[in-house]
């Protein structure tokens, strides 16, 4: 059965709730074997409070006070990230699925952090893109965290070739989809509209989907994004690569939020998360909702499994 290493999230918010709560549904317990990185009495302390046993490998991840500080609390949900990784390229797990964490607190004992995307490709040394995945849109990001002000700057052809290239291998190796169709978003309203509206998607996005093209990927655009997301969602591609965060992440969660899946693509393993915060403000009040973190479970489980089965062949 496919291991897959679960760190355990922010104890100041809902991961542990979530996790103990998605470790108690049958459908995961069929689809893998958890092997969860945290603290044990914080995990322990979440499923008495929502009635569920917490039957599960624990690895026990530094140590914990009953109400930890802001810092301390960042700081271990970082070492819990940290140490599932670490397991993942050790060979001893075969997918990350990462509860959600504050980045604020994170950055309080690690400077300079914005998420685990970034983390995780310093880590592994990889150049890595994020997805949603749904059951109706899948969406890659060119760009990831940044201040809308800084995306046109940052934003280049080699990198957004570079995405392009990365969802189609994805495609084809882990989501079993022999021939993806990549759909590229314009920056601008109306793709720019022939220059009146900024010169980026003819300057820079245009080439970029040349460049994937001549790779071998079959990519279009760049598109008007607001009547791409309805073509893509309805199937006519395989996935949307979005120019900025909220381009892409507002219509993935409007369509399918509880299904939606965080992906990181490029590295050495599959990672996936639930594509929601720590919800500060009804953690450790039993309201959490484990959907989210049920379907990344079982996706990481699902990525796993066709990596493996593809390298026996």
């Amino acid at each position: 059965m496919i291991r897959v290493a679960v760190s355990m999230g922010d104890p100041l918010g809902i991961g542990p709730e979530v996790v103990t709560l998605a470790l108690a549904s049958p459908a995961v317990r069929a689809a893998l074997r958890p092997v969860v990185f945290g603290d044990r009495v914080t995990l322990g302390r979440a499923a008495a409070l929502r009635a569920v046993k917490l039957d599960a490998e624990i690895v026990q991840v530094g140590s914990l006070a009953a109400t930890p500080t802001h810092e301390a609390a960042g700081a271990s949900a970082l070492a819990a990230v940290d140490a599932a990784a670490n397991a993942c390229l050790a060979g001893t797990a075969q997918a990350l699925c990462t509860a959600p964490l504050s980045k604020e607190r994170a950055a309080l004992s690690s400077p300079g952090f914005v998420g685990h995307t970034e983390r995780l490709a310093l880590s592994t040394g990889t150049r890595v893109a994020m997805m949603m995945a749904g059951p109706r849109l899948r969406v890659v990001l060119a760009t990831n965290h940044l201040a809308l002000a800084d995306v046109p700057r940052k934003l280049s052809t080699a990198q957004i070739a570079f995405v392009t290239r990365l969802a189609a291998t994805e495609l084809r190796s882990r989501w079993n989809i022999p021939s993806p169709r990549l759909a590229v978003c314009g920056l601008n309203p109306h793709a720019g509209d022939g220059g009146l509206f900024g010169d980026e998607d003819a300057r820079i996005v245009a080439p970029a989907i040349l460049e994937a093209r001549a790779s071998g990927v079959d990519a279009t655009g760049p598109w008007p994004a607001d009547g791409l997301f309805p073509r893509a969602a309805k199937g006519e591609f395989d996935a949307v690569v979005a120019l900025y965060h909220d381009q892409g992440l507002i219509p993935a969660k409007l369509l399918d939020f509880a299904d939606t899946v965080n992906v990181t693509l490029g590295l050495p393993f599959p990672r996936t998360s639930p594509d929601h915060g720590t919800a500060d403000d009804i953690a450790w009040r039993s309201k959490a909702d484990p959907a989210p973190m049920i379907s990344a479970l079982l996706l990481a489980a699902r990525l796993a499994r066709s990596q493996t089965e593809k390298g026996r062949t």
